[in-house]
């Protein structure tokens, strides 16, 4: 094993699994939760070929907490010693006004990006907590400062997620543990393939006639907060695609 290691939910697609690579790239070990087994067994075996790292995969579903605090318990002690957390796992479903919400969307929206969230942090915190170091990395959106038309139930989900943030920081403080919130605005992922359910024309219509980030720029700068000296902590950072200005404001040509 080496030196360092980095925990990453959701870690099959998008932003984490463009995570994976960069941290692996940079020589960390890596935890990897993901729901499915195949992309995790083909994500593991080409960062272990690539880079010469070690890799360990959870195949878990965050919003199950016996499950998911079962997986991570049962990880050798040596893996325990988690140096980043990037609480990457969440998504949206459903983009109606909230009389029409569907109350199945509303229970997966809130049980993967805010109960998920903290079921994965009580475990790795405490692990955290006993090193006296380490670094939670908390996937948020520009969904968690302001409130769009439809958002509803996904941006109270977010915002959650941003108070969690500064709770974390308070919370750990004591501990020397940094915790950081990354905000982006639209990135091209699954995200609005979720969102829609698998409509892809749909989804393909949220980003055109502009130019989105793309998960590559939310990794790029998870590392850069994640590799700041000790003594430095980003707290926030809202990330947005030159072509928009706010959640619902973007300029398409």
């Amino acid at each position: 094993m080496n030196s360092k290691i980095a925990l990453i939910t959701g870690a099959t697609s998008g932003i984490g699994a463009a995570c994976a690579r960069l941290f692996a790239a940079q020589g960390f070990d890596l935890v990897l939760v993901a729901r499915r087994q195949a992309l995790l067994e083909e994500i593991s075996k080409e960062l272990e070929e690539q880079h010469q790292v070690s890799v360990q995969t959870l195949v878990a579903d965050v919003r199950d907490k016996a499950v998911i605090t079962t997986q991570l318990e049962s990880l050798p002690a040596a893996w325990k010693k988690v140096d980043v957390l990037i609480n990457n796992a969440g998504l949206s479903q459903g983009l109606d006004p909230i009389d029409k919400g569907d109350t199945d969307d509303w229970d997966t929206m809130i049980d993967t990006n805010v109960k998920g969230l903290l079921y994965v942090t009580k475990v790795v915190s405490n692990w955290m907590i006993q090193h006296k170091a380490g670094h939670i990395v908390n996937i948020g959106s520009i969904a968690g400062k302001e409130v769009y038309p439809n958002g509803n139930v996904y941006c109270a989900t977010k915002h959650a997620v941003d108070a969690l943030n500064k709770g974390m920081r308070m919370d750990l403080l004591p501990h020397g543990i940094k915790v950081t919130a990354i905000n982006p605005g639209m990135v091209e992922t699954e995200f609005s393939l979720v969102r829609f359910k698998g409509d892809e024309e749909r989804a393909k219509g949220v980003y055109a006639g502009l130019e989105p980030l793309m998960a590559q720029d939310i990794a790029d700068a998870i590392w850069f907060v994640a590799s700041r000296p000790a003594h430095v902590n980003i707290n926030d950072m809202l990330i947005m695609p030159t072509a928009q200005a706010s959640a619902s404001l973007t300029h398409k040509k």
